[in-house]
């Protein structure tokens, strides 16, 4: 269950790939913008974008304090290009837990309330500009942690193939 240096455990590695499953879901927000969501993909998973959004961020969450206790003990980086995989690491990170939070700042800031699996959690209300006003960027953190995606992707495959260093084997 627990990480190691040369792998990472089974919490990690679950957390990981529901958490891959749950975002490429969310990207298909993307394709809504394609008639107005009049297509199976904007009337079948796209409602579903606010309650998954919302677990999303219960799992980075949990993610982030499993990853802080396993600190000492995940694969290290410690080629030149450590620096950078920690960089690239920590802006996932980020933006996967600013995503749902900006979301759920556009919902409360147009005084929607938010509903999570059928559930109310908040309820509606007054109209809160300075939500609104931040979760204004939520669009622009889509796009930035899809381009993010594409990096880790490309570089977990360039590290497994071209460099031969197992990379992507310590995470499957």
């Amino acid at each position: 269950m627990k990480d190691s240096r040369e792998s990472y455990g089974t919490l990690s590695k679950s957390l990981h790939w529901l958490m891959a499953v749950l975002i490429g879901w969310q990207f298909l927000k993307f394709g809504d913008r394609v008639a107005d969501g009049e297509h199976w993909v904007g009337e079948t998973l796209v409602p579903w974008h606010v309650s998954i959004g919302t677990l999303l961020l219960a799992l980075i969450v949990l993610r982030m304090i499993w990853a802080f206790s396993q600190r000492g003990q995940r694969p290290q980086h410690e080629d030149p290009q450590g620096r950078l995989v920690k960089i690239g690491h920590g802006l996932l990170y980020a933006a996967m837990l600013l995503l749902p939070v900006t979301g759920i700042l556009i919902l409360l800031g147009g005084g929607y309330g938010l509903n999570v699996f059928g559930m109310q959690l908040i309820e509606k209300g007054d109209k809160i500009a300075w939500a609104s006003t931040i979760g204004g960027i939520h669009s622009t953190l889509a796009w930035a942690l899809a381009a993010l995606v594409i990096g880790h992707i490309g570089m977990a495959l360039f590290h497994q193939h071209v460099k031969g260093d197992g990379t992507l084997s310590r995470m499957v």
